[in-house]
């Protein structure tokens, strides 16, 4: 019988669920369970994709080209699960395909209503990632928090499916936060009144993790217990953990979250095997060098808008067995610096990203990074937007092009090095022109690139609308610029790299995607190696 974990969240919302929940994820692996991860977000869009980055971080695209919550992206890191479009649910996709069916008048004249069609729904989309040939475990991740609104159908869900089942095959954790009062004392009381509003709803929680600075004492884990009609011994801390993230699945194993949910579902397996994983953390806590990458992007101030690529570096970083720190940097800010200015703002670090986004604004300072980056031979990577910022300056820089552009920031440029394909120009719908999920790209041998993935066929994923215009590449190459990837057949570039630079390419997918601090994406951990070469030259010549 295939078994289904579901988390809720309590008292406040980004406590850490979707960590929480991928952490239990990889340790049953580490026992060799099988395991799916699904994230339900209750808000109306149907995906991700429009939504603003200062609204919900960044997004996350699935290999199939789906545009999802950045939850998913840390269900990737952390555990081996399958990630499709089928692992987000939003309450805009349930409520369009309710509305679709009725339509069709496939509820034969019944009244439609939030029971049972929508939940039916839910569930119906749960069962079929659920009951998967090799899956044996589904996680699923209810976003926000007990008491919003918006989450009422998914919780209701849950209930129905414990009832449908039956208890073994259904278990509930849900995470609540311990805050911590004047005078450094915790207190419990957020707490019992989340897990009171979720029995309200019909559920008893199983399982509880309450995030807190420190460790629970084992007269607050009493207390706790007492009041939540919840295990002594399922009460959880999820303690701030030290160093990284990733020691998060070794504080469970320590208080056998794991082996708690097992037992509760009837599970048998093997103890987990966290080797390769404690390795990992090992490198995070003890690495021998430091390297400081800077982030010159438009949306700096959210972290969560960069995710990935922040959490890829640190990957990067395991790679050469060095810790990353990072400078986040306004590209706004660097627009009315003048050349000293500019180096005295990029002094101390080892490499520059220039990372994806939308729209004009902030462009002319990632620009001035790039060309900052290209002269002073500091490694330099782009990644989408970053590739065609790339391009912009070597046009306007070298090629001599002072007004070329890209047509997404000045449609009537005379050298519109960066557009749209002359397909796309008359579709409207906001998705229509974007190339979305994972494809194929070819590598020319001896790049920078090519030696970074030791392949010249690669798959990575995408998520743009404007390309590398073909009408200027001829002009490109016989100026220096070397064109390392294209699509099959040549059709369209993929990445660019300087000529007589240590290290600067820029690719037109998001590498970022693909990472873990297991595996870390090739070219992140070649970024990071050439910063540490170049710090290392630097130290060298002071």
């Amino acid at each position: 019988m295939k078994k289904y974990i579901f988390f809720s969240g309590g008292v406040c919302s980004s406590l850490g669920k979707g960590l929480a929940a991928t952490s239990l994820g990889n340790l049953l692996e580490s026992r060799g369970l099988h395991v799916q991860m699904i994230k339900i977000d209750p808000y109306l869009n149907v995906d991700a994709g429009t939504m603003s980055p200062y609204q919900h971080g960044e997004v996350y695209v699935t290999d199939d080209g789906f545009e999802t919550d950045l939850d998913l992206g840390n269900y990737a890191r952390f555990t081996n699960a399958p990630i499709t479009r089928a692992n987000s649910i939003t309450t805009g996709q349930i409520y369009q395909e309710v509305i679709k069916k009725e339509r069709e008048g496939r509820y034969l004249g019944r009244t439609v209503q939030i029971i049972p069609h929508i939940t039916d729904e839910i569930k119906n989309r749960i069962y079929a990632v659920g009951r998967l040939p090799d899956t044996d475990v589904t996680i699923i991740e209810i976003g926000g928090t007990v008491g919003d609104i918006e989450s009422i159908p998914y919780l209701e869900t849950a209930r129905q499916m414990t009832f449908d089942l039956g208890k073994e095959q259904v278990l509930f954790i849900h995470l609540t936060l311990i805050p911590e009062v004047g005078g450094g004392e915790f207190k419990t009381k957020p707490t019992q009144h989340s897990v009171m509003k979720l029995r309200e709803i019909g559920i008893q929680p199983d399982i509880l993790i309450c995030r807190s600075s420190e460790m629970l004492t084992a007269d607050m884990v009493y207390k706790i217990a007492l009041f939540t009609n919840v295990e002594r011994g399922s009460v959880i801390s999820g303690y701030d953990v030290k160093n990284t993230i990733y020691e998060l699945p070794l504080v469970f194993r320590d208080q056998d979250l794991d082996g708690i949910a097992l037992k509760k579902l009837g599970i048998e397996a093997p103890n987990p095997d966290l080797r390769v994983w404690e390795r990992m953390v090992d490198i995070c806590r003890n690495a021998e060098e430091t390297v400081t990458i800077g982030i010159v992007g438009k949306y700096i101030h959210l972290p969560d808008t960069y995710k990935s690529i922040i959490e890829s570096l640190q990957h990067g970083g395991i790679a050469n067995n060095a810790k990353v720190e990072l400078q986040r940097i306004d590209s706004e800010e660097l627009e009315d610096l003048d050349e000293r200015e500019q180096k005295n703002r990029f002094s101390g670090i080892d490499g520059i990203l220039i990372p994806g986004g939308f729209g004009s604004r902030g462009t002319r300072g990632m620009v001035q990074a790039a060309r900052y980056a290209r002269v002073a031979k500091v490694p330099c990577f782009g990644i989408c937007l970053g590739m065609q910022i790339l391009v912009i300056e070597y046009a306007r820089n070298v090629l001599g092009w002072t007004d070329a552009d890209s047509t997404e920031f000045k449609p009537d440029t005379a050298h519109p090095v960066i557009s749209l394909l002359e397909e796309q120009m008359h579709v409207t719908n906001l998705g229509g022109t974007m190339r979305l999920g994972k494809s194929e790209s070819h590598l020319v041998p001896e790049t920078r690139i090519h030696q970074a993935y030791k392949s010249v066929k690669i798959f990575e994923r995408h998520r743009h609308r404007y390309e590398f215009s073909n009408h200027y590449r001829a002009e490109f190459t016989q100026a220096g610029l070397i064109i390392s990837g294209t699509t099959p057949e040549d059709a369209l570039v993929e990445s660019v790299e300087w000529q007589d630079h240590p290290w600067g390419v820029g690719v037109q997918f998001h590498p970022e995607f693909t990472s873990s601090p297991i595996s870390p994406n090739p070219l992140f951990a070649s970024f990071i190696g050439a910063a540490l070469a170049y710090r290392r030259n630097r130290e060298e010549m002071q």
